[in-house]
Order: C-alpha cells, then structure tokens, then sequence
C-alpha cells in the first residue's frame, strides 16, 4: 500500500490524488454576474447540499494551482452575493464542460457553449434553461480556507428559489432519477453516468476553443446536430483548413460520393455520425465542405 504525508507532495500532485479517490461528486453549474451586470458560466465539483431547512448548499471555487488567482465566479458571489446552481445531466455533459474553459473576464460562457439564459424570479444571474434543475440561490457567508494556490473558498448558498422541468418528474411530482440522469465528476478526465457507468471527455483546451457563438447560423441552429456535438465542435481551437478539407473529402470519396452536393442536414447528419465515434475534425471537414 503507497502511504504518503500530504505535506510531503506538492499541491498538483495531491489534487489529483483528492478528486480521484474522491469521486464521483455532484456538479455545481455556477451562473453569476459582475457588478456590472456580465454573465459568467462555470462548473464546479467542490459542491454538495448540507442543510434542508434553512435549504444550503455549499460549492467551492479554489484559487488556481498554478499562479494563485481566484475565478470570476468567486469575485462576481464576493459582489453580488447572489447565483443560481444548476444541475447538469447527460445531454449537456460537453456543453458544460465547455464552460471550464478560461475565457477572459467579460467573455458570456452561455454564448460560448450555445446555452440559453433564462431570467431568474429573484436573483440577477441567469438560469440555463437546458438544466433539468435550477436553484436560485443568495450567499450567506464565503469562507475562505487558504491563501496559495489551491485553497477553497466556501460559498454557502441559501435557496431562495428552486426550479424543476416537468419532464424529470414522475407522476407524484417527485424527481425520477432515471429521467434526471445526472453526470457527476471524477479524476481526471473521467465523469460518471448516474444511470450508467463512466466515460471519458477530453477537457477543454488549455488554449481558448472557438465556441459555440462563432459558428455559421445553420450549424448553431442545426436541427440535426445535439448540444453535445455543439460542445464537441466549440472545443476546437481553429477551424480546418481548406486544403485539408479538400484532401479529406477525397479520402472518403468512396463512401461518400455524393458529399459535395449534400444539402446541410445531409451533411450535419454525417458529421454527427464522426462526432459519436469522437472524431471532432472530420466532422467540421465534412460540415465545411
């Protein structure tokens, strides 16, 4: 058995250790806003539900490993005191993992992933209108565990307002979990399938991805294409080029001699079929063909 001292192992090295073993945990899907009034969008797995009465849930956004600055989530709750928590479940799995990327601050993580915002009844941030649950919440307190890189902060979340889709709810009112198929974090790039069992996401790039927000009109709005492939496709850092493009479409010539005069739905309906094998490139090739 590998017995280790904490103090002996530097932060990164033990932060993947604690989420691996730790694993899986419920995701916070965390909407803010600045004092200004600019959205922010991003999930957090530091989170649980602690109390029922007063309602309390506590997430933490923990200052960055590597140069010790906070989140725009934790500064947006320190001015407003105000979020809204949103659970996350299968069918929008990549488009908030999309969400993690570091965008700069001003930059709307509901545009970049291609998620709606719903007005919220009480607080300012917004809801997603793709989660099967929304909880409006006030802050009541920010503790703050540290000061160096990795240090939480806890931000205790009373629930002023809680939102269900009518789709997740059996007969009596009551969540049905099989319905809800909720995703949770693990170690690494792992998730799990509450319903399921794991699977695998690549994570964000660690340079910026293109989003959701800067594709062509019929790709966005594409009746073909799930929010998952959205998210898949926003996660490319540029675009293929159209030599490559070219030499693809004639590698698969073959197989798909008619791909040139393909209407957009033939062609989204392609790409879809590359996007559930994971193939991201090819299905923009064939998209921008």
């Amino acid at each position: 058995m590998l017995s280790i001292d904490p103090k002996s192992l530097s932060t990164s090295v033990l932060h993947k250790y604690l989420l691996s073993a730790v694993a899986p945990r419920p995701i916070a899907f965390a909407s803010t806003v600045d004092a200004n009034g600019n959205s922010n969008l991003s999930p957090f797995s530091f989170f649980n539900v602690f109390s029922a009465n007063p309602p309390i849930m506590i997430f933490s956004p923990a200052r960055r490993v590597r140069d010790n600055t906070t989140k725009h989530t934790l500064q947006n709750v320190e001015a407003t005191r105000e979020v809204v928590i949103n659970v996350v479940n299968y069918n929008m799995v990549h488009q908030m993992s999309l969400t993690s990327t570091e965008y700069p601050h001003g930059v709307n993580e509901f545009d970049k992933a291609g998620l709606t915002m719903l007005k919220s009844d009480i607080v300012k941030p917004f809801r997603v209108a793709e989660a099967p649950v929304q909880f409006e919440c006030k802050v009541n307190d920010i503790i703050k565990l540290g000061t160096e890189g990795g240090a939480g902060n806890l931000v205790i979340c009373e629930v002023v307002k809680l939102h269900i889709h009518d789709q997740v709810l059996d007969e009596n009112n009551e969540i049905d979990q099989k319905k809800l198929d909720l995703v949770a974090r693990a170690g690494g790039s792992y998730y799990t399938r509450a319903k399921n069992s794991f699977f695998e996401i690549p994570k964000p790039l660690s340079n910026v991805g293109i989003g959701v927000d800067s594709f062509p009109n019929d790709v966005k709005n594409s009746m073909v294409l799930t929010g998952n492939d959205l998210g898949m496709l926003g996660n490319v850092e540029a675009l293929p080029s159209k030599e490559s493009i070219i030499d693809f479409l004639e590698s698969i010539r073959d197989r798909h001699p008619k791909i040139k005069t393909a209407t957009n739905t033939e062609k989204h309906k392609i790409a879809h079929d590359y996007l559930s094998q994971g193939d991201v490139e090819s299905a923009w090739k064939i998209i921008l063909s």
